[in-house]
């Protein structure tokens, strides 16, 4: 099959990929239930006690029992990594892309059936199931290459001007030690499978925390690394809170770096907490995004609504990329507003298992409880529900967590502006020119994503003056989300990243080595 699926080109898949996504779905849903083990220093073991995971699709259904660790099972694997350290460091870097790309290939095996556990962990529609679980294995290839291409970061530099001896200069790259890798409910595999396969290509060992609403995804991660074959404490994983597991990694003084992703409040948290001690540690924190689409009056209307319908609502608007803020121009708002509200009353919202439904749950009881409590606070303050804003709770649909995709309209000063709500609802501002709506799109301590339309003057000044780290002009595949390994590199600018590098870019992988410069005199 020719297809490549990517984020961009999802949204138009060939029969055979339905098929074989509904083949894989059945086999995994005989399999709920089952209990889930930890990894730790090469074994699978059991925690402290046991989590019982329901489906946000359904809460009647169970997914399974998961292992929960301790603060002592932190340590052992934190020690795990750190013995494991110097070998795998001085292991051939053929052997380390070797066993990536084993990595990757065992993904790509169990693409279907990976893609139908996050269906139902996490409650995104197959394709964006499909989507992540492909990114992932983008991801250990792509690291691979990308280090193989580097040399693994190590360059000659020219001999000291010495008139009796030969003085000979390299700059090489060392990994650090014991990574850790925290990662988010939104996208468990690939921002987790990511950051593993960088820190691991460069020679660092792992500890991989999974989020607690998500431990299947970790699990199945687990697995495929366990039987890549690296040696016994290379690979760590670990489910549990972020207060107990996350702070014990955090605070482990053989904790030599972390890579995050996550809130803004707890990435800011890692960040100081990493500054600080005997010595400051690296730490690369992905973190939110409140992310703004403009649309000027040379826009074409009709490629501009279904690029903000797929970003604003795609997995709910559960993503730290999704669209958050629509500036139109007053001269088109109204055209705007009058194609924009039929599509978003067309998805269909359902069980994500089906074919026929583009948008499933949210993820977490918290977010439905944050969803009602931002409905309410949309009619205040000036602003308005054009649609949406209900909990649906018919036909089935009552059992899981199944809210209306909402669109609103609000002066600028509305405060749901400033806040990143990781819903399915976008907001909708009238302004007078594009000057103000760059203006308003960079009035946010966050930088993430963006996305205008308009004509090429537009463009050129939305790309000289937006500030965000990934940016997008008239793509109908998502206003502001769709990035993918290899064709858009993914990182935000201000308190939406720490490091100014993006993920799966020329930069990323050197922040998991610090440099050494070795001089030898003949």
């Amino acid at each position: 099959m020719s297809y490549k699926l990517t984020y961009a080109t999802m949204f138009d898949p060939p029969a055979e990929v339905h098929a074989r996504f509904d083949t894989a779905l059945a086999e995994v849903m005989g399999q709920l239930g089952a209990d889930h083990l930890l990894h730790v220093a090469g074994s699978d073991c059991s925690g402290e006690g046991w989590d019982e995971r329901r489906s946000p699709i359904d809460l009647r259904r169970v997914l399974g029992r998961f292992a929960v660790a301790d603060a002592a099972l932190a340590e052992r694997a934190m020690e795990a990594a750190h013995a494991a350290f110097p070998a795998w460091r001085s292991t051939p870097m053929p052997r380390r892309l070797e066993l990536l790309r084993r990595v990757a290939a065992l993904i790509e095996e169990r693409v279907y059936l990976i893609a139908a556990a996050l269906t139902l962990e996490v409650g995104k529609n197959r394709m964006e199931a499909l989507g992540e679980v492909q990114e992932t294995a983008d991801f250990f290839r792509h690291y691979a290459d990308d280090f193989e291409r580097q040399h693994g970061f190590e360059h000659a530099l020219p001999d000291d001007p010495l008139p009796d001896f030969r003085s000979h200069n390299r700059s090489v790259m060392r990994p650090y030690g014991a990574w850790v890798v925290i990662a988010p409910f939104n996208f468990p595999f690939a921002l987790a499978g990511g950051p593993v396969a960088a820190a691991l290509v460069t020679g660092n060992t792992v500890v991989f925390k999974s989020a607690t609403d998500t431990p299947w995804s970790g699990r199945l991660l687990a697995d495929c690394l366990r039987e890549a074959g690296f040696p016994p404490g290379v690979f760590n994983y670990l489910n549990g809170s972020g207060d107990v597991i996350g702070q014990a990694l955090a605070d482990h003084p053989r904790t030599a770096g972390i890579t995050f992703t996550g809130s803004f409040k707890v990435g800011m948290h890692l960040y100081r907490a990493m500054a600080t001690g005997p010595y400051p540690r690296p730490c690369i924190a992905e973190m939110g995004g409140k992310n703004a689409c403009i649309v000027t009056t040379n826009a074409d209307l009709e490629r501009a609504v279904t690029g903000i319908v797929r970003s604003a609502f795609g997995m709910g608007g559960q993503k730290c990329s999704a669209l958050s803020r629509v500036y139109v121009e007053d001269a088109v708002a109204d055209a705007l507003i009058e194609k924009l509200l039929p599509k978003v009353r067309a998805l269909r919202v359902g069980d994500p298992c089906l074919r026929d439904n583009w948008l499933g749950p949210v993820s977490t009881s918290n977010a439905v409880r944050n969803y009602e409590r931002y409905c309410d606070m949309l009619a205040a303050d000036g602003g308005h529900v054009l649609c949406g804003a209900q909990r649906l709770q018919h036909d089935g649909l009552e059992h899981g967590y199944f809210v209306a995709p909402t669109v609103a309209e609000a002066p600028a000063q509305h405060p749901l502006f400033a806040e990143e709500m990781f819903l399915p609802i976008v907001m909708l501002c009238r302004v007078g020119d594009r000057t103000e709506a760059l203006r308003r799109a960079n009035d946010s301590p966050l930088g993430l994503t963006a996305g205008c339309y308009g004509n090429d003057d537009d463009l050129a000044y939305f790309f000289e003056h937006i500030e965000a780290g990934v940016t997008y002009g008239n793509r109908p595949q998502g206003a502001t989300t769709g990035a993918w390994p290899g064709y858009q590199p993914f990182g935000g600018w201000k308190g939406s990243g720490s490091t100014g590098k993006a993920i799966a870019s020329f930069y990323y992988l050197a922040q998991y080595q610090r440099e050494q410069s070795r001089t030898v005199v003949e």
